[in-house]
């Protein structure tokens, strides 16, 4: 199974592609995570990537679709979900161009959508410890009693303005996407309220079913 999986920041595409990698054998395939293990095992990628990341400058496209072309093909183009990539309209014509070649096509782009309030409301309730980084959420893990209220503090990025525009860039960037992956019968779109299990459900239900041949006539 080839699963891409996509979803503005909040959705919870962590979560989801974590509960995948159990329900169907998956391995996720997280560009920021290859990054980060390229240039910590000091790749010739990696290299190439800390130039950029220690400049405080973008990781370019082309460097990003390497690294995911590479992990693919370290699995044998086999059982992989796709975690953040593509994340431009290039880097989805790059990934077509790439599976086609060796007759590996995805079986679906899961697409969690969740309503722009919702997810301002759950990123700007998240918390982190000053010291530690130990992360917190008011509704979902608050911070234990005997931490020092004065620690707890919220990242800039999560602040309710941070969130919105983050949010626009995201549904500006990722409607090119949705609309070349719909075209190629891709698509599969996915309620993202309700609790992580009513998600995961969804999720399971939709691709069992495209996973199911259909009886013949």
């Amino acid at each position: 199974m080839r699963i891409a999986l996509f979803g503005p920041p909040g959705a919870g595409k962590g979560t989801q592609a974590s509960l995948l990698e159990q329900e169907f054998g998956l391995k996720s395939i997280s560009t920021g995570n290859l990054i980060r293990g390229a240039i910590r095992n000091e790749t010739q990628l990696g290299r190439i990537a800390e130039s950029y990341v220690s400049s405080g400058d973008l990781v370019p496209d082309e460097l990003v679709r390497d690294l995911a072309n590479e992990a693919i093909a370290d699995l044998d183009f086999r059982n992989f979900i796709l975690d953040g990539y593509p994340r431009t309209l290039q880097q989805a014509e790059w990934l077509t161009s790439f599976l086609t070649a060796h007759a590996a096509a995805l079986h679906a782009v899961l697409s969690i959508d969740v309503p722009d309030d919702q997810i301002v409301q759950r990123l700007s309730r998240r918390r982190i410890h000053a010291d530690t980084s130990e992360s917190y959420h008011l509704d979902f893990r608050p911070p234990p009693p005997d931490v020092d209220p004065s620690k707890i503090i919220r990242r800039t990025d999560d602040e309710p303005d941070r969130v919105r525009r983050r949010l626009e860039t995201y549904r500006r960037d990722t409607k090119p996407l949705e609309e070349y992956f719909r075209k190629q019968g891709l698509l599969v779109e996915i309620p993202g309220t309700g609790t992580v299990d009513e998600v995961r459900q969804r999720i399971s239900s939709a691709l069992t079913a495209r996973m199911t041949p259909e009886p013949a006539h």
